[in-house]
């Protein structure tokens, strides 16, 4: 009569029935005020009122059917009340709560006006697990719930081999459940849970993603090769990791395809130059640990380089490795390997160590970085003038005599000419241009010429003019 929404009395009146243990009076008033939700895969338990309902149900003890209002009915309840022990405790003990009519209540309720997530949930908290797993394969739910109803806790109640071992009963490929594997690693990468992500890739046998994740144990943190030192056993299992690949691959080569969907695939060819860069990283990081240890440590950069990481970092590790060696000789040979084995810019490396060398004043080690770069067999005709002329656009006050030194060591008359000329050594720059062909020799002369006459350095300008 007054046009409230009858709901709230049904619900009340619904759940008076549930608790007078009358379970077929409580589902035909429920009927009246609960619904089923829009969507069965939203990331939720249902409406409140549901759950109301299933918290009750959950909490009580075996009822017995009351069909008539006898006088006995108190006493069958009593009676049941000590034969029969909680919901919770008898699934924990026995594992066979489907005997339980609570437990079947629960279900009608969930699967009448419940969600998927809710359902697996109720499944999960009374151990359940292979049910959950079921219901949620059977009806196609996506990942999200998964993780938020399976997954998460599995984890957090130490039960993940559990789970582990039923989704390899259930599908011994593990195929059908590729999707929500995946999902769970992306998951744990965004947590930075990096040692259960580890724990299930290798459960899944993606042995290229566990791969990945060894070299950011390896790499995580770390300030200094020392520290690198002791994490080496990292690296042996990168490479254990793509060998049982490739073992992998080739099996299957052999065959009829394998369905690897869900593990990452990389080729043969990419594979073997990844075990090489770990190869040359183990080199790597015993030579500069050594280096560390004996406290020949020069460069101090705040992050540590790697050959995991792009190229710029390869080039600073080539660098690292020349430099903190006992001399430019002693780390030559493996730098060389990784510039060549990772196609870098030679040059660049060469000439950035150069740079470093200028700024620590060891001029005569520079000498030895050029000798060695000319004996390495692939170096440029100029590539050591090119050094050179790098170091001398940036440092302008090196002592006169290195200097010299420096100069006297570049292959290339034009190069050493526009050295002095870098360095304001304009008399070198002429006696070195007098020396040329005679065409070339007088475009050089009046070059030198100008540029004294512009700084004013009569004297080189009058014996240009002399010559000229």
């Amino acid at each position: 009569k007054s046009g409230l929404d009858p709901g709230g009395a049904w619900h009340a009146w619904g759940m008076a029935c549930l608790k007078a243990g009358n379970l077929a009076s409580a589902r035909e008033k429920f009927n009246r005020c609960l619904k089923p939700p829009m969507d069965l895969n939203q990331l939720n338990h249902g409406s409140r009122l549901v759950q109301d309902v299933i918290q009750y149900l959950e909490s009580t003890v075996k009822p017995v059917l009351i069909t008539d209002d006898d006088y006995f009915a108190t006493l069958r309840e009593l009676e049941a009340t000590l034969r029969t022990r909680s919901l919770s405790l008898e699934m924990m003990c026995e594992g066979k709560i489907q005997h339980n009519s609570y437990y079947q209540e629960c279900l009608f309720y969930l699967h009448s006006y419940g969600t998927n997530l809710a359902i697996i949930s109720f499944y999960m908290r009374h151990d359940c697990m292979r049910e959950a797993l079921l219901h949620l394969l059977n009806k196609e739910s996506p990942s999200e719930v998964f993780i938020e109803g399976i997954f998460i806790p599995s984890y957090e109640s130490g039960k993940l081999h559990m789970l582990e071992n039923l989704l390899e009963t259930i599908d011994p490929g593990l195929e059908s459940w590729g999707v929500y594997l995946i999902a769970a690693c992306k998951y744990l990468q965004r947590k930075n849970y990096y040692h259960i992500l580890y724990e299930l890739q290798q459960f899944m046998k993606d042995h290229v993603r566990a791969a990945m994740t060894c070299i950011r144990f390896f790499t995580h943190g770390a300030k200094s090769y020392t520290e690198l030192g002791g994490k080496q056993t990292w690296l042996l299992k990168i490479k254990d990791h793509l060998k049982v690949y490739l073992q992998e691959v080739s099996r299957s080569s052999g065959r009829k395809k394998m369905a690897f969907t869900f593990r990452k695939k990389m080729s043969a060819t990419d594979v073997s130059r990844h075990i090489n860069t770990v190869d040359l990283q183990m080199e790597v990081t015993k030579f500069l640990h050594q280096c560390e240890s004996s406290g020949g440590s020069q460069m101090t950069d705040s992050s540590l380089p790697t050959l995991f990481g792009n190229n710029n970092m390869k080039m600073d590790v080539a660098c690292k490795v020349i430099l903190e060696g006992k001399n430019i000789e002693e780390g030559f040979g493996i730098a060389f390997r990784v510039l060549q084995d990772f196609q870098l810019e030679a040059t660049e490396v060469y000439s950035k160590v150069a740079k470093q060398l200028v700024k620590q004043q060891k001029y005569s080690e520079i000498q030895q970085l050029l000798k060695c770069v000319n004996e390495s067999g692939v170096a440029a005709k100029n590539d050591g003038d090119n050094i050179i002329l790098n170091c001398l656009n940036e440092f302008k006050n090196i002592p006169a005599e290195d200097l010299d030194n420096l100069i006297q060591d570049m292959d290339s008359d034009e190069n050493k000419i526009q050295a002095y000329l870098l360095c304001n050594k304009l008399r070198s720059a002429y006696l070195v241009s007098v020396r040329q062909e005679k065409a070339r020799a007088l475009q050089l002369v009046q070059h030198v010429r100008q540029l004294a006459e512009s700084g004013g350095d009569h004297v080189v300008q009058a014996i240009c003019a002399q010559w000229l």
